[in-house]
C-alpha cells in the first residue's frame, strides 16, 4: 500500500495534490537558503505567537511550509511522499487538500493557544500528523474489513507519537493536534454511509 512503484510522471499525474504540497515546500526551502532574502522569508513567516497576538494572523497557516533545516525537511516531504498518495487516491483530490491544510492551520492555532506567547514554530509536520489521523479514521471503519491496514497504521501512529516526545525541539502541540484534527476529519470523510453514496454517485 505504501511502497511507491509509480514513475516520475506517474506519480505527478496520479497524485497531483501531493504532488503540489512536494513542489511547494522544496522550492520555498530552497528560497530560504538564500543568503539575505531566504533569512526575511523566514522571519515574515514563522509561527510566532505574540506577533500574531498582534495581528499577523498569516503565521498561523504559512509555518507549515517553512522548515529549519535539510533533515527537517526531508523527514516531512519523505513522509507526504509515502503516506499522502494513498489517502489522496482514498478520499479524493479535494477532501485530501482540505485533510491536509486544516490539520496543518489547527495544529499552528492549537500552538498559539497552548505554547507561550514568545514559543517559535514552522514545519509541515502537523499536516503530515493529520494524514496519519485521517488513516486512523479508516482503520476504525475497516478494522475487520481491512485488518492488514490497521497492522501497518497502528505502529506507525504509535511510533511517531513517542519519537515525537523523544526528540528535542519537536513541537509536540502541533502533532498531536494535527493527528485529532485528521481523526476527526476522517470520521466525516471515511463514514460508511458516505463511502456508499460516493460509490452510488460514480456509476
Amino acid at each position: 500500500m505504501f511502497s511507491r512503484t509509480e514513475s516520475f510522471s506517474q506519480y505527478i499525474r496520479l497524485y497531483p495534490v501531493v504532488t503540489f504540497f512536494l513542489a511547494l515546500n522544496i522550492l520555498i526551502y530552497l528560497v530560504t537558503i538564500i543568503p539575505v532574502i531566504g533569512t526575511q522569508v523566514l522571519y515574515a513567516g514563522v509561527g510566532v505567537n505574540f506577533l500574531i497576538s498582534d495581528g499577523e494572523w498569516w503565521r498561523l497557516l504559512t509555518p507549515m511550509f517553512l522548515h529549519g533545516g535539510i533533515m527537517h525537511l526531508l523527514f516531512n516531504m519523505f513522509s507526504l511522499f509515502i503516506f499522502g498518495p494513498e489517502l489522496e487516491k482514498i478520499a479524493g483530490k479535494a477532501r485530501f487538500l482540505t485533510i491536509y491544510m486544516l490539520s496543518g492551520i489547527f495544529a499552528n492555532i492549537a500552538t498559539f493557544f497552548l505554547q507561550a506567547p514568545n514559543y517559535q514554530s514552522l514545519g509541515a509536520s502537523g499536516a503530515v500528523f493529520g494524514i496519519l489521523g485521517a488513516f486512523g479514521a479508516l482503520v476504525y471503519y475497516t478494522k475487520h474489513i481491512l485488518p492488514q491496514l490497521r497492522q501497518i497504521i497502528l505502529p506507525i501512529i504509535v511510533i511517531s507519537i513517542v519519537m515525537t516526545y523523544v526528540q528535542p525541539n519537536i513541537n509536540a502541540t502541533a502533532h498531536i493536534a494535527g493527528l485529532i484534527v485528521g481523526f476527526l476529519i476522517g470520521l466525516s470523510y471515511f463514514h460508511p454511509k458516505r463511502i456508499v453514496s460516493w460509490k452510488s454517485k460514480k456509476r
